[in-house]
């Protein structure tokens, strides 16, 4: 069984885009979590849902886009979504989190006009709704390592200013540190990943692993970089055991990588539990 994981090009792909995915993706959740933004990822998916729909659509009625991947388009709207959100966050300004219903309102109204226009959905739509294995092609995994690299080398060379942005932005802002920029990068940068990770995790359901590991994570961790460092070792463990006994038994990858990060989460609930009775 597990040397199909070798023998079969996409099963190699899913899995290395599994690994940067479960990567990444609670190093950006830990960041929105403390930003109190933490449904974020649930407007964007919409919106680049509805990305996703325009790229099917144009590649029916237009020659030329025939051969573009929905992805790109998906990974443009998410950009733009991600965009909007950050300019309505200025506009209520006593009311903040009003900027992701409404992005998220709007992405699932297009998605649903585009379809109807569409004729209904089609397998291919269906992947990147719930994540199939099947499904993931070398292009998404190169696109996936791009978004990576540019993650990886944010955290790594202004780690100190987007804590400080993150944990307090009137703060960063005093002390100089260029907010209204590193904002609009991290807004990017969330909207690039959601967008990468559709084939894997399904683009309904790639909040749950940005925010579940990091919740159980949370639970257990006493420092921020310890935060990150749990997250992304309960988000390692729910993708590969998720692409596991999806591949076994022929589920939705992206739903079995959800409920595997539900089960961790709620095993440390329990143990947490248990050690404060034992006390």
């Amino acid at each position: 069984m597990l040397a199909d994981w070798w023998q079969y090009d996409f099963l190699r792909y899913t899995l290395l885009s599994g690994v940067l995915i479960g990567l990444i993706c609670p190093i950006l959740g830990t960041f929105l979590i403390v930003r109190r933004l933490s449904m974020m990822a649930d407007g964007l998916s919409h919106v680049t849902l509805s990305g996703v729909a325009a790229g099917m659509l144009l590649s029916k009625k237009v020659a030329f886009f025939s051969a573009v991947n929905p992805l790109f388009m998906g990974m443009l709207f998410s950009v733009i979504g991600s965009l909007f959100i950050e300019r309505l966050r200025k506009v209520f300004k006593a009311h903040q989190d009003l900027a992701i219903p409404i992005i998220l309102s709007s992405g699932l109204g297009l998605f649903t006009v585009l379809i109807s226009i569409a004729d209904g959905f089609n397998a291919d739509l269906y992947s990147y709704l719930f994540g199939k294995i099947v499904t993931v092609t070398v292009t998404d995994l190169y696109a996936l390592f791009g978004v990576a690299f540019l993650v990886l080398a944010t955290v790594f060379l202004i780690y100190k200013e987007l804590f400080a942005v993150s944990l307090d932005e009137e703060f960063a802002r005093v002390s100089g540190v260029s907010y209204r920029v590193i904002n609009l990068w991290f807004m990017v940068l969330v909207a690039l990943t959601i967008a990468a990770s559709m084939r894997i995790v399904g683009v309904l359901l790639i909040s749950a692993l940005i925010t579940l590991p990091v919740a159980a994570s949370l639970q257990i961790s006493g420092s921020f970089r310890q935060t990150i460092f749990l997250a992304i070792v309960f988000a390692e463990t729910s993708v590969l055991g998720g692409l596991y006994f999806a591949y076994l038994f022929d589920w939705a990858s992206g739903g079995t990588i959800v409920l595997m990060a539900v089960l961790i989460l709620l095993v440390v609930l329990a143990v947490k539990k248990v050690r404060v009775l034992f006390r």
